[in-house]
């Protein structure tokens, strides 16, 4: 029986799979693409809902004993309905707002995320919760998502393309950039190459990873499995699914 479904628009989700499987590599996982839907930041929240349901039926169809909702735009749109309308523990990405205003030394937090990430109320309420003690400089992370998808990750083209969005939040005085969206951090080595050394990039997927694993052990479920691995699925076609998986 599978222990861990993680699900997420396509295949960004496996950042986030690639950090609960250094705390608890001894489980087995699901993980669902939903790529035929890719990307979810422009779509509506009743549309994502709507998806949410769908996954993490098939999820608990195929033994699912938890559910990591790895998408950010997931997470803001669903996570409450999910968790009112089944009986197991769902975990979501939080907006990692709280770490950068702590570790700005300029006063400037940049973030990159999805448009429905950046609009919805859950990244809105962390937002205005250190809104007078730094400055948040926000942009859409456009075609990222997509040049993950593409298996894009460091061509002139891919470089392009992220300048545009992170530029400005360096222009803004940005030192601290929160990644909000689980595809963003497979970028990170060319938002590296493009930045200085002393531009701090938080990826939250290790704090969830490590809040899963609390919450596994509260739901009493067992940390082991008898028969622990990855099985990989998706919506659409899986060629960019299993070659990315390799990456992590």
């Amino acid at each position: 029986m599978a222990s861990i479904g993680v699900f997420d628009s396509g295949s960004g989700g496996l950042s986030v799979l690639r950090e609960i499987r250094k705390i608890l590599p001894d489980e087995r996982y699901i993980y669902f693409s939903d790529n035929a839907y890719c990307p979810y930041g422009e779509k509506t929240a009743e549309f994502v809902t709507a998806r949410s349901r769908a996954i993490t039926d098939l999820l608990l169809s195929k033994g699912c004993r938890a559910v990591v909702v790895a998408c950010n735009t997931a997470t803001a749109a669903a996570i409450a309905e999910l968790r009112l309308s089944y009986d197991i523990p769902f975990v979501g990405m939080e907006p990692a707002v709280k770490p950068a205003a702590s570790g700005t030394r300029s006063g400037v937090v940049g973030v990159l995320a999805t448009a429905g990430t950046l609009k919805a109320s859950k990244y809105q309420n962390t937002k205005e919760q250190y809104a007078d003690a730094v400055h948040i400089e926000e942009r859409v992370g456009q075609g990222f998502v997509e040049l993950v998808e593409n298996l894009d990750l460091e061509s002139p083209h891919a470089e392009c393309i992220v300048r545009a969005s992170l530029q400005p939040l360096l222009d803004a005085g940005a030192d601290t950039i929160v990644l909000g969206c689980t595809h963003y951090p497979f970028l990170l080595p060319l938002m590296r190459r493009i930045t200085s050394p002393d531009i701090h990039f938080i990826d939250p997927a290790p704090a969830v990873a490590r809040r899963l694993a609390d919450v596994l052990k509260m739901s009493g479920i067992p940390l082991t499995d008898n028969n622990p691995g990855v099985e990989l699925l998706s919506s659409g076609p899986d060629d960019t699914l299993k070659k990315l998986f390799k990456l992590i």
